[in-house]
């Protein structure tokens, strides 16, 4: 009983602590609201255009997003070819690509005085679009979120058992047909979970409006928020579009599951690697293609990001100390921020692995969605909230370090219990008669079996979790100030002055930072075979240490 309460404890006492902070900070906002009528969002011309306009370029970005998404993804999964793996990388590295670095990529290859500008230019011609607008932010999304619904949907197609590609093979289904009957249903399983992610992503961006939206034309509910509480002080304003948002992101979490469906699992051998069983030169051309079109859009502007970067006021940038306090700063808030969030992810899923293997899995789900919750409460909700609970107590300006630390933990842990609750839950279903035969637990177990089996998908965790919270904008934007600033902070003021050669230099270091970090921590992981070893049989190779 003593084991039992210890191992869940901890996780109770986490989810208890998130919900109490948002409660808090929900309570904290309708005490701000009470003097707005609800009903005024649809009475304000402003606001209603808000409203519609935050619905229409999260739906425009998400079509854009995932209809050349499907044949992306299923020409990747026909296709072998140099590079490919590092191209899937790349796509797995846009969901922590910070946001103002791929701004100012594609400023550097899209914006007035960019690539295509000076490519027109040559034969006297102005660019004939705008990069600020609805433009630029489909753009923008579509950048950021072709790759990551790509990545998905091949995730189900490389799940198609390599007997029906063969039996389609000997039925002669090629093309269409083919495409139509064995690829086209993994697709639509997997299609209502794609598109909710890609649509909420969309409709709570905030430093890609903040960036590219050009006006009151190109507003959404969240720079909306920010505008009311940063220039305005209208903390009634920001508090009711604040709630008006959490409510339409829930209403859209629920929607999306109740369409979303668990993949079914198909009996056969899953192959490795691409095999086209059926081929034609039509199809080569067809996939080669699309691929092609993914490469332009998602190469050049990091390039451009590097080439920029490397300018003459290179050396003069480094050497200014703004830049390395921003980054000193930023470099704080990650790493206590996913040192916080991976605690709280592990304590949580403690708890909700021993329901579950106790058949308690409502206690499980429950748990595990208190600590998820945040996914319907953006960054800038929560940071609202919190500014109008603390105010009321101290100067939360003073407090500005630790407020950030704790939004950027909060929005950081979603991330962290999904990528840890399936491997979590696989160790102890597998070692836990062992470990209970040997009388193993506390420290010992920790450190023959879970550390050793773990070691991997923590370390991810923590990566993940960090890069999150180097690159994000979302509380530092209402919390920042002349004397505390992060670098994505700093970067947007630079690019907000048209500072473009010094805003290059910060841009390409915090590219290097946080696209450095992840890939170091997965060259070690994957350079390491015995951890990998460790992973499959934790006890194997402590005996092996041993001797």
């Amino acid at each position: 009983m003593n084991n039992r309460f210890s191992t869940t404890l901890p996780g109770v006492f986490s989810a208890g602590l998130i919900l109490l902070l948002v409660i808090s900070a929900i309570t904290a906002l309708i005490s701000q609201a009470s003097e707005l009528n609800p009903f005024l969002i649809w009475q304000d011309p402003y606001l209603r255009h808000v409203t519609v306009f935050s619905f229409t370029q999260a739906f425009l970005s998400t079509v854009l997003s995932l209809i050349p998404a499907i044949p992306i993804a299923y020409a990747l999964s026909r296709r072998q070819f140099v590079g490919r793996n590092l191209l899937l990388r790349l796509f797995a590295m846009t969901l922590v690509l910070p946001v103002l670095v791929a701004v100012f990529g594609l400023l550097a290859i899209y914006g007035k005085s960019g690539l295509l500008a000076e490519l027109f230019g040559l034969i006297d011609q102005p660019l004939p679009f705008s990069i600020y607008g609805l433009n630029g932010i489909l753009l923008a999304h579509v950048f950021l979120n072709l790759p990551l619904a790509t990545r998905l949907l091949l995730q189900s197609l490389e799940g198609i058992p390599a007997e029906q590609h063969k039996l389609a093979a000997h039925l002669g289904l090629t093309g269409w047909n083919k495409f139509r009957f064995i690829a086209w249903p993994r697709l639509r399983q997997q299609m209502p979970h794609v598109i909710g992610l890609v649509f909420m992503l969309c409709f709570t961006s905030f430093a890609v409006i903040m960036s590219l939206g050009g006006g009151p034309k190109a507003t959404t509910i969240e720079l909306a928020i920010y505008q009311a509480l940063r220039y305005d002080f209208d903390l009634a304003a920001g508090a009711i579009l604040a709630i008006w948002q959490m409510l339409i992101c829930c209403s859209l979490v629920l929607f999306t599951q109740r369409f979303t469906k668990p993949l079914s699992t198909l009996s056969g051998s899953i192959e490795q690697s691409p095999q086209n069983y059926t081929d034609s030169k039509y199809e080569k051309i067809w996939d080669g293609f699309w691929i092609s079109c993914v490469l332009l859009l998602v190469i050049p502007p990091l390039l451009a990001v590097v080439g920029a970067g490397l300018n003459s006021q290179l050396f003069q940038q480094l050497s200014q100390p703004a830049l390395w306090q921003a980054v000193t700063n930023s470099l704080k808030i990650a790493m206590l921020a996913c040192f916080f969030a991976t605690s709280a992810g592990i304590a949580i899923l403690l708890a909700s692995r021993h329901w579950r293997i106790q058949q308690q899995k409502f206690k499980a789900d429950g748990i595990e969605l208190l600590g998820t919750m945040i996914l319907v409460t953006p960054s800038l909700v929560l940071s609202t909230g919190i500014f109008l609970l603390l105010r009321q107590y101290t100067d939360v300006f003073a407090t500005a370090f630790w407020v950030v630390v704790t939004v950027n933990a909060l929005m950081a842990l979603p991330y962290v219990i999904k990528t840890l609750s399936q491997p979590m839950l696989h160790v102890a279903q597998q070692y836990n008669p062992l470990c209970h035969s040997l009388g193993m637990s506390g420290l010992s177990r920790l450190k023959l079996v879970e550390w050793r089996a773990l070691r991997k998908p923590i370390a991810q965790a923590l990566a993940i979790g960090f890069v999150l919270s180097l690159g994000d904008l979302g509380a530092i934007a209402l919390f920042g100030s002349q004397d505390f600033q992060t670098l994505p902070l700093y970067l947007f003021q630079l690019l907000g002055s048209y500072q473009m050669d010094a805003a290059a230099v910060a841009a390409l270091l915090l590219l290097l930072l946080s696209l450095g970090l992840f890939s170091l921590v997965e060259y070690a992981l994957i350079s390491r075979p015995k951890t990998q070893n460790s992973h499959r049989n934790p006890f194997k190779s402590s005996k092996a240490g041993r001797r």
